[in-house]
């Protein structure tokens, strides 16, 4: 509760135009003058009911600032008492204070009055400011004064206690919606957080799907058999036992066991050497590879098979279609918060429309941007929604694509 006791205001707290509304109708039927006023004093309403003595008082700078004076000191007196407060103000009307409070919190109050009442009892109710004369210079403000309406006592007091109760009803409403609606707001994040859990996993095991099925694709297994084949009859056995044991290292790599989908950018890295090793072996100089990713983020945390797809994607979409020699380059910085990670080709590029299709997911297989999407919800789902995949592009010939991925400075 005590955040909430600094974090709300009258203005914030009640609904201010409801207020108005009620206060107009209470000052009517019970033919008082009322105003709503803040923790310092100031009027958070329009006045309702004012006599003619204080409208025409409000007008002039000097006794305006009396008014508010003794608005303020009547709602401070109520707040200490914690109940309606009777008192006179600078120029003698009779006047009472209810605080608006929640669990011992003052948050303004009602102030009511500007009334005559019987002589014998208005000469005990002690005045909450100095008295001041400064109206009596004003010879109108003297008459209005002198026929400002008096009012029983006992209704006086009367009204006063039923202003508190109706206080007391709207504070307990208001406090009852703002549990409510902070009740639903930790319900939200609370189904949002389970939502996320439940995308993370449904995205792990989508990726290791993936991996399984098709990431390593029976295209691609039977090129490299094809190739161990050729090199067992051609070459010497050195190399078919090189390339035998990058691929047995991607095939556990694949395989591992992993609940949580993080891995470090070591493992990672090793696994896309591996499979550009053997890339480079089936197909000889159609293709230049370079990695700049320094030993120190080796045990960076990231996550599983979060790299490879966007290597695979280079030998699809750039190697593949044409004859130019391509090339492909993976870095690796840090702003001393992220380690940000880049893979640049010189492929013909990606146009800003084709960007946004392949982010929301929409672009199939066929049409490019094999695993993107995917790569991209399981950054954010882990990360947080600041660590989305992005891609720039100029869109023109061997210009190519530069795809960035940040991963926190955490070492695993």
């Amino acid at each position: 509760m005590d955040g909430m006791q600094k974090k709300y205001k009258l203005h914030e707290f009640l609904d201010v135009d409801r207020l108005q509304t009620l206060q107009d109708n209470f000052s009517k039927s019970m033919m008082i003058a009322l105003v709503v006023v803040d923790q310092e004093g100031v009027p958070v309403t329009r006045p309702s009911g004012f006599s003619d003595f204080c409208a025409r008082s409000r007008m002039n700078e000097t006794l305006a600032r009396h008014c508010y004076d003794s608005d303020s000191a009547g709602g401070e007196a109520a707040m200490r008492a914690g109940e309606p407060v009777v008192y006179r103000c600078y120029c003698g009307f009779v006047e009472f204070a209810v605080p608006i409070m929640i669990n011992n919190h003052y948050l303004g109050a009602f102030i009511s009055g500007q009334v005559k009442v019987e002589e014998d009892k208005e000469k005990r109710i002690p005045y909450i400011v100095d008295n001041n004369l400064l109206w009596q210079e004003n010879p109108w403000l003297v008459n209005l004064h002198h026929t400002t309406q008096r009012m029983p006592y006992e209704r006086f007091e009367s009204t006063a206690y039923t202003l508190l109760h109706v206080a007391s009803y709207l504070v307990e409403q208001a406090h009852a919606n703002n549990i409510q609606r902070e009740l639903r707001h930790k319900e939200q994040e609370l189904t949002s957080e389970l939502r996320k859990r439940v995308e993370i996993e449904r995205s792990l095991h989508e990726a290791e799907f993936k991996a399984l099925s098709y990431q390593i694709n029976p295209h691609f297994l039977f090129n490299v058999l094809n190739t161990i084949g050729r090199l067992a009859f051609l070459e010497d056995a050195s190399r078919t036992e090189t390339m035998v044991h990058d691929f047995s290292d991607m095939m556990r790599y694949l395989l591992r066991k992993n609940n949580n989908g993080l891995i470090t950018l070591g493992q990672e890295m090793n696994y896309v050497n591996c499979y550009m090793a053997i890339q480079k072996v089936r197909m000889n100089d159609r293709f230049d590879y370079a990695c700049d990713i320094p030993r120190e983020y080796k045990n960076v945390v990231c996550p599983f098979l979060i790299l490879q797809p966007l290597v695979e994607n280079f030998f699809n979409y750039v190697v593949e279609p044409r004859e130019t020699k391509s090339h492909i380059i993976l870095r690796a910085s840090d702003d001393r918060k992220d380690v940000i990670v880049e893979i640049t080709d010189n492929g013909d590029g990606i146009s800003p429309e084709d960007i946004a299709y392949i982010l929301s997911g929409n672009l199939n297989r066929q049409k490019g941007g094999i695993g993107i999407n995917n790569i991209n919800n399981r950054l954010q789902l882990l990360f947080g929604e600041s660590y989305s995949l992005q891609i720039s592009s100029p869109h023109k010939p061997m210009l190519g694509t530069t795809i960035t991925l940040r991963f926190p400075l955490v070492p695993a």
